[in-house]
């Protein structure tokens, strides 16, 4: 017999909030497949194996687009995984991407704050460099006539 689990029950056996989980249903990344007779969603085994993929798959960060398509991907059987491994590629490079722009903020920061006296004074270099990196860009004028 399968059970069937109310959206608080699934949320607890899959780590995800009922929240979240109305959220994906809403992102038609997964339905489930019972209502009761009331209306209430009911989920079973499939649904909860669905809704820990989806988890697994945010918190590798993924986007929702891109988990609309693993999880396209996931359920048919007749795929070929060269789709499967070029999503995941791509994934990674964004991954890299956004490691290098982090590592280069931390970097910047961390000279930032290397020339900081961190005492009583008021001249602060941290301040300073954020105020003059909010100066708009040096350029020709916008080309506006009046």
């Amino acid at each position: 017999m399968n059970t069937l689990h109310t959206i608080g029950e699934a949320a607890a056996r899959t780590g995800l909030t009922p929240k979240m989980i109305r959220y994906y249903e809403s992102q038609a990344l997964f339905s489930p497949q019972g209502r009761s007779d009331a209306g209430y969603r009911l989920y079973d085994e499939a649904d909860l194996h669905a809704l820990r993929f989806i988890r697994s798959a945010r918190e590798l960060g993924f986007s929702l687009a891109q988990i609309a398509d693993l999880t396209d991907l996931w359920r048919d059987r007749h795929r070929a995984s060269a789709e499967v491994k070029r999503l995941a590629m791509a994934h990674i490079d964004e991954l890299e991407t956004k490691a290098a722009v982090l590592q280069s903020m931390a970097a910047t920061l961390r000279t930032l704050a290397r020339h900081c006296h961190g005492d009583e004074r008021p001249e602060c270099p941290i301040l300073e460099g954020l105020a003059a990196q909010a100066q708009p860009p040096a350029g020709p004028p916008s080309g506006r006539r009046r």
